[in-house]
């Protein structure tokens, strides 16, 4: 059965240029024995003849398969293209291109962009005219765009770890499917769009091969705001980065359906995972409250530990490293299964999203103080510098994860953890602070290493200000029938005569 291609040509203003850039697609490209081609143009509400230049040039050529859309109302760059590709998932393409009516990117190379994305060589292919960099000067690029295009492509690898030669060019193809995999209509409408779809595919996994293409600068007038775009496009990468971390959220960067998938494990280096794993004893049983995917019950079998893992849903991971694993909803569950003695609970970040973490305070101190085991609680820091500069500004954002996750229902500072602990009668044994996770957001680099060693410094300093999260390991205090049990077993011993 043959591929299906779009080549879809986005067009303002282009009277002049449409009716040429039309023309240049090659008769290859519009008749190929491997793959059915279709051209959809989508004029942006053009004050100009653009829709009708193209109407003309349609009904001059029959035998194209050509669309024509207008836009009642003008959608901008990014708009525009999102609108192009919902048409492309909508009719079943499997490769889309896209080409500007302006004539600036040459449609004689539509073949070789087409070519890897059929061959299942790449999920992206981008023409660059900055793989040859003196070649686009040559092709008229004005030197404040050339300088610009470096800086900017440079700032952006730098951010998202990349290695692209450029990220400005607008000659672009796309495998259908890679798409659709994305919230691409989440994106910004303005020209930045083309930096938010290329964060996406890199953050997806997406396979992205740049192809050389020439440099053509014509006598259009550009309507990009330069100084705009750079600092929108430096955003989007900082953005995308920051996202990890739970401090901010938007949804062009939210690719998860799966709740499971949200979380990733923290062990190597300092973290809420890793400071737990060493507050566990080898040989001891946990209880692992909210336990996730299953992450720590994984860790912990190394160390001969009896994992009791609870949770509304258990994960494959975690039901495959646990000693026992039970399906309840923490709200309502009373804890009256057989555990036998309990050395540590684990509750990582688990009380702020409960209706009543008072109440699991209470049935866990009922049910486990006679063991005297040791709680720990771990919990997001509202207090925490950026959360507060956010709310400075007027800015309160919830997430997928982090602080201000979307599931939260409650929010603490240290005070407020350790007084709701205190007054449900727990003892406090350790309350520290927990540094940003760098290396989950960045990877496990030197600059995220370095990074983190910052943070802890400064956790020295400020602990409220500078801690991500709160780290508080407790004990519940007995209750008044375990220490009525205690007295009647103990009075059966006697007590003990003193000499004179």
């Amino acid at each position: 059965m043959k591929k299906k291609v779009l080549i879809f040509v986005v067009c303002y203003n282009a009277e002049k240029s449409i009716t040429s850039a039309l023309e240049r697609i090659p008769v290859g490209v519009r008749e190929n024995e491997r793959f059915d081609t279709e051209i959809l143009v989508i004029d942006d509400q053009s004050p100009d003849r653009t829709f009708h230049a193209v109407e003309e040039f349609a009904l001059r050529h029959p035998e194209w398969k050509l669309t024509l859309l207008h836009n009642p109302k003008n959608q901008g760059y990014g708009g525009n293209q999102k609108i192009g590709y919902h048409y492309a998932i909508k009719n079943g393409f499997d490769v889309v291109v896209l080409l500007h009516g302006d004539g600036q990117y040459a449609p004689e190379r539509l073949q070789e962009m087409i070519a890897p994305i059929l061959d299942d060589k790449a999920d992206v292919v981008l023409g660059s005219r900055m793989i040859q960099r003196a070649d686009a000067l040559k092709g008229r690029m004005p030197l404040y765009k050339w300088v610009g295009n470096i800086v900017l492509t440079f700032l952006q690898n730098r951010i998202l770890a990349s290695r692209l030669s450029e990220f400005h060019t607008g000659y672009r193809a796309y495998a259908v499917k890679s798409l659709a995999s994305v919230p691409f209509g989440e994106n910004s409408n303005y020209f930045d769009f083309d930096t938010d779809i290329i964060i996406q595919m890199f953050e997806t996994g997406r396979r992205i091969k740049e192809i050389p293409i020439p440099t053509f600068y014509g006598d259009e007038i550009s309507g990009v705001n330069g100084m705009k775009y750079a600092l929108r496009v430096v955003q989007s990468c900082l953005l995308s980065r920051v996202m990890p971390l739970g401090i901010y959220y938007h949804p062009k960067f939210d690719y998860q359906t799966n709740a499971a998938a949200r979380y990733k494990p923290k062990f190597g280096y300092p973290s809420s995972h890793q400071y737990a794993y060493e507050e566990v004893a080898p040989g001891s049983t946990v209880l692992d409250i909210g336990c996730g995917p299953g992450f720590m019950a994984e860790r912990l079998s190394g160390r001969n530990v009896k994992t009791v893992s609870i949770d509304r849903r258990i994960e494959p991971v975690a039901r495959q490293w646990s000693w026992k694993t039970i399906e309840a909803d923490v709200d309502d569950y009373e804890f009256d299964d057989d555990f036998g003695k309990v050395d540590t609970i684990l509750a990582l970040d688990i009380i702020e999203h409960l209706q009543s973490p008072e109440r699991l305070l209470s049935v866990l101190r009922r049910r486990f103080s006679r063991d005297a085991p040791t709680v720990v609680f771990t919990s997001g820091n509202v207090s925490f510098l950026p959360v507060r500069i956010g709310l400075l500004l007027g800015g309160f954002h919830y997430g997928k994860r982090g602080i201000l996750d979307m599931d939260h229902k409650r929010l603490f500072t240290f005070s407020t953890l350790k007084r709701t602990l205190k007054i449900n009668n727990y003892e406090l044994l350790k309350v520290t602070g927990v540094p940003v996770p760098f290396p989950l957001a960045l990877g496990n680099t030197s600059f995220a290493r370095v990074l983190l060693e910052i943070n802890r410094a400064l956790l020295s300093v400020w602990k409220a200000l500078f801690s991500y999260q709160i780290f508080v390991v407790a004990r519940p205090l007995p209750t008044l029938e375990h220490l009525l049990e205690d007295a009647n077993e103990a009075k059966g011993h006697g007590k003990e005569e003193v000499e004179p």
